[in-house]
């Protein structure tokens, strides 16, 4: 799996190669500036980007702004944001063409390698990857008058752990219920946020959106 790395500080930089490559991870190239990133997405067209936020020149979003622009011009290419904090502006605005296939993790998450690499296969694969502390925040900010707000507390247990890229199984195990509930409320889930009767891992991209924009 082909990967493109942008990150400004050196010894994260290497620390992060080396961590991808012993997991098998081919390196395509590793930037530290955003010129550089858009050029290197645009030339490599990698399985995944894994992109910090603030880049030089400016070290306010240049890595984020050389990631939409390189999905614009690359539909659906898979892009796994790291920041130092959680900034909700950034996150809506990755999450806003609805396509999936992207991750916001805080940088306190890379010392979690088993975490880590979990979460960079699972956005190359279209899926999502959010921490935990992102969704909590856009949560609060997205539930009033929407349809998210019909969802039960338990629901919303579900989703917020789906929005991580658990499985049913894994969910099932977290909340301590059995997978045969966690079917229940998924599909109570999609009813409630209206989406159409497809396959079931479109619908569970699509309910993650959902919830994570606020669009719906």
């Amino acid at each position: 799996m082909r990967v493109v790395l942008a990150e400004d500080l050196a010894l994260l930089r290497e620390g992060l190669v080396s961590l991808l490559e012993s997991h098998d991870f081919e390196i395509a190239a590793a930037v530290d500036n955003g010129p550089s990133l858009l050029k290197a997405l645009l030339d490599h067209r990698p399985d995944v980007a894994v992109v910090d936020v603030r880049l030089p020149p400016s070290f306010t979003d240049e890595g984020l702004q050389a990631a939409l622009e390189a999905r614009r011009r690359v539909p659906g290419l898979p892009v796994l944001v790291l920041s130092q904090y959680v900034e909700q502006l950034y996150a809506r605005e990755l999450l806003a063409d609805g396509t999936g296939a992207i991750g916001y993790l805080l940088k306190d998450r890379v010392f979690d390698a088993a975490q880590f690499v979990d979460a960079v296969r699972r956005v190359a694969a279209g899926g999502t990857a959010m921490d935990p502390e992102v969704i909590s925040r856009l949560v609060a900010s997205n539930t009033r008058d929407t349809p998210l707000s019909r969802l039960t507390p338990r629901e919303t247990e579900v989703l917020e752990l789906m929005a991580q890229g658990r499985s049913n199984a894994a969910i099932a195990e977290r909340l301590v219920v059995t997978e045969r509930a966690v079917t229940k409320h998924t599909a109570n889930i999609f009813a409630k946020l209206d989406l159409p009767v497809t396959g079931d891992d479109n619908r569970r991209v699509l309910a993650v959106l959902a919830y994570l924009n606020g669009r719906r």
